[in-house]
């Protein structure tokens, strides 16, 4: 069942709310994006993202095959979310990065199934043979 969230950056200059099911899962990938930040995030649909203030105060990184965004404030460099341009079979294409929602409960992130893609090899469909690092 979805929850509303509230998630915003470091500095505050960025916050949104978010409806989220931690039950379906959450998500790590093994590109050098995710591993060097250590990202983890949610899977969710763009209209279940509200953005409460500072969408102009997001910059955005792309690499690689250019199809994935990864959203930060221009500020404190803090990754808040992320989306995905191209076809997915859920049709989730935004992240939310689960670790920047201020009114998480951790016993809950915890208890979350974690999905880890190999997107060092844009293999998203398959999990790489070492993830401790992640």
């Amino acid at each position: 069942m979805k929850k509303l969230y509230h998630g915003s950056c470091h500095c505050g200059a960025v916050a949104y709310q978010v409806n989220l099911d931690l039950a379906e899962g959450t998500h790590k990938c093994n590109c050098t994006v995710c591993t060097k930040h250590r990202l983890w995030q949610a899977a969710v649909r763009p209209d279940d993202i509200r953005m409460l203030r500072g969408a102009d105060n997001l910059s955005e990184y792309r690499f690689g095959s250019r199809r994935g965004v990864h959203l930060f404030c221009k500020t404190c460099g803090t990754h808040v979310l992320g989306r995905f341009e191209g076809e997915l079979p859920h049709g989730k294409t935004m992240g939310v990065r689960v670790l920047a929602l201020d009114d998480l409960d951790i016993a809950e992130l915890m208890a979350a199934p974690i999905h880890i893609h190999d997107g060092r090899r844009d293999n998203f469909g398959h999990e790489p043979e070492e993830t401790r690092h992640l």
